[in-house]
């Protein structure tokens, strides 16, 4: 599901999944662990285009800021170091390191960022949001080039839930001016903190074990994947 009047030029969307969908076969499996115990991996790559080429028009598009969340998924800080929330498992463990070594190594994509971890999803289970920030620091925006959050919940599936911005550097302020509680008018914290949306990501799918899911946008793409851990 995309937000209404996105739309993405139908040759780049069957190039770029036609892409992935060579490099990741699915498995149609959707096992069920007892103890409801899974290995959750999520990728997030950048396709390597010229933003002339993006047939979107977001410039004038200014989503709210992403504020610092109580759980982080991999935050890339200003001066570069990692704030995570989670026990990251080994990427040599990661069903998608393969599939994401090949992207980068076709030239044609980058990976912004590779989470693996173990994590109990029970039915119910209503997760927290959980930040987002990688890619280039843009330093006159004073945020990452893509940031966002990342969401998981359990009902009869798992579902995952991307809210994702993809920033290049210059354009407008990168958020709207605010009014305090008296109407006076608040300045940005730096009148140079610019930046331009190039495209973003806001769909929620439904995950099935063992399949390899794909969500994107024209710049961006979310490969997700989830593994049962039996016992």
């Amino acid at each position: 599901m995309r937000t209404p009047g996105y739309a993405l030029p139908g040759k780049a969307l069957i190039t770029f999944t036609a892409a992935l969908l060579a490099m990741a076969p699915l498995f149609a499996s959707a096992q069920e662990s007892g103890d409801n115990l899974y290995r959750a991996e999520i990728v997030i790559i950048e396709r390597l285009v010229d933003p002339q080429n993006v047939e979107e028009h977001m410039a004038s598009r200014m989503p709210e800021p992403v504020d610092n969340l109580a759980k982080q998924m991999k935050v890339f800080r200003g001066d570069g170091s990692l704030a995570t929330s989670l026990r990251l498992a080994p990427e040599t463990d990661l069903r998608l390191r393969s599939v994401a070594q090949r992207l980068e190594n076709s030239g044609r994509y980058r990976v912004l960022m590779t989470a693996g971890w173990y994590q109990s999803f029970p039915p119910n289970f209503e997760g927290e949001p959980m930040q987002v920030a990688v890619g280039d620091w843009l330093a006159d925006a004073g945020h990452r080039e893509v940031e966002g959050h990342i969401t998981i919940d359990r009902k009869r599936y798992l579902h995952v839930g991307v809210h994702l911005n993809h920033w290049s550097p210059g354009g407008s302020p990168a958020y709207p001016v605010q009014g305090d509680a008296t109407g006076n008018e608040l300045q940005p914290a730096s009148t140079n903190a610019r930046a331009e949306l190039v495209t973003w990501i806001r769909e929620t799918r439904r995950m099935r074990s063992e399949e390899v899911h794909y969500l994107d946008s024209p710049t961006i793409g979310v490969l997700v994947f989830f593994r049962p851990v039996e016992g």
